[in-house]
């Protein structure tokens, strides 16, 4: 498997930003991580109604790929 050059991806300040666009909120955790063979960053925001969504990012693009809603019992919001 080839892994994409840093000069090939976004920054992890690009991923949260593309995040809260689609999810406004506050940007809690950010991971690097492989999901279906595709590297991602995975964002994770809490928003003001006290939700945490996982926004998946795509780092060779940008695109968003995936957002899900967490369980925030896992996370101190």
């Amino acid at each position: 498997m080839v892994n994409p050059t840093y000069s090939q991806r976004i920054t992890i300040e690009q991923a949260m930003q593309i995040a809260s666009k689609q999810i406004p909120g506050e940007v809690i955790h950010v991971d690097l991580d492989m999901d279906n063979g595709l590297l991602v960053y995975e964002v994770f925001i809490s928003t003001a109604e006290g939700g945490v969504f996982e926004v998946d990012i795509n780092v060779k693009t940008g695109v968003i790929e995936d957002i899900d809603q967490e369980s925030s019992m896992f996370f101190n919001t």
